[in-house]
């Protein structure tokens, strides 16, 4: 037995330290491309109507290479900032396209994703919400100057200044 992946259990502890809720972990095939992982998003979906937690953990911005070790308060790289801010403005614009065809954004797309397996759990949550959803950024920042703290939430309600933390860093 594995247990949960790291990607998992430290969000889930944070979120539900008592761990009294059912965990149903999926594994990320990143053979698949972009249209698989929205895709099948779209097919969890109804899980929602049930009231289940579509969780999706990553990182948008995941580039250990390039990660300043011991400087995780120090500035972000501008080519991070431009992919996050890219992938916002899909978000919020409700264009999918970018985010699934995210290997035709260039060389800001290379350096954020060297390996999509940070990167596809947002195409599930993406693929999972509803066009009548709020999609709001709860959590924002950049750490080492590589890695996105950029969480993203579907609901059927906006957050509001008293729901809505403030960024991690950056």
């Amino acid at each position: 037995h594995w247990g949960l992946d790291h990607g998992t259990w430290s969000v889930l502890c944070r979120l539900f330290p008592e761990a009294d809720i059912p965990v149903v972990q999926l594994a990320v095939d990143r053979r698949e491309p972009g249209p698989f992982h929205f895709e099948l998003g779209r097919r969890l979906a109804p899980l929602r109507e049930e009231g289940v937690l579509i969780l999706g953990s990553g990182n948008l911005v995941h580039n250990l290479a390039a990660y300043r070790w011991g400087q995780p308060d120090g500035p972000p790289e501008e080519w991070a900032v431009r992919f996050e801010e890219r992938v916002r403005r899909s978000l919020v614009e409700r264009d999918p396209l970018p985010l699934i065809q995210w290997e035709r954004l260039g060389e800001e797309a290379r350096l954020a994703i060297p390996t999509p397996e940070h990167y596809l759990p947002l195409l599930y949550v993406s693929g999972a919400s509803q066009p009548s959803d709020h999609v709001d950024f709860p959590i924002a920042g950049v750490e080492g100057g590589t890695i996105s703290m950029l969480s993203v939430c579907y609901s059927s309600t906006p957050s509001t200044p008293s729901t809505a933390p403030t960024p991690l860093v950056g």
